[in-house]
């Protein structure tokens, strides 16, 4: 079985070199879209909303939190899947052009350096509440609330795994 840091895609770049692949799409005139989240366990909702995500502009960015930040933000039995396993998976979503692993509880700082025309986040959230608002919203961009897919859930499937064990 290969090692986790074996898995690579172009799609997946590193923080440190994004800040030169978003000046060459504004040279392109490319619309960038962003979205975050941890993907811990890959569903049809996920792949329903990325998709939705990618239709907003030319390029989808998606912030990937690491597996030290999912721990903080979802405890310390989760991530599920590392995040080299994530990266790689997510990067074959046609939808995605770019996946960012960034360490931080949130995208905050990704958002305020690559500073996309669109930010998109899925669920109920007030379009004010979410990290980046105010970064997009003040350089004439917007947000975009993509609602859930009923029953498509990374909680609804764990509990359905341990109900089951």
């Amino acid at each position: 079985m290969p090692a986790e840091n074996t898995f690579t895609d172009c799609k997946i770049i590193p923080i440190e070199e994004i800040g030169r692949q978003v000046r060459n799409w504004r040279k392109e005139f490319r619309k960038l879209v962003f979205t975050n989240g941890c993907f811990d366990i890959l569903h049809a909702g996920h792949v329903r909303y990325l998709q939705t995500a990618a239709t907003f502009g030319d390029i989808l960015m998606l912030g990937l939190n690491s597996d030290s930040s999912v721990r903080k933000l979802k405890g310390p039995r989760r991530p599920i899947m590392p995040q080299a396993d994530r990266a790689y998976l997510l990067s074959a979503i046609q939808a995605i052009d770019c996946i960012v692993i960034f360490d931080e509880e949130t995208p905050a700082r990704l958002i305020e350096a690559v500073s996309p025309e669109v930010l998109v986040k899925g669920g109920d959230y007030l379009p004010e509440e979410i990290v980046g608002y105010d970064t997009v919203t003040k350089n004439g961009g917007s947000v975009q609330i993509v609602p859930f897919v009923e029953g498509k859930s990374t909680s609804g499937i764990v509990n359905s795994i341990l109900e089951q064990s």
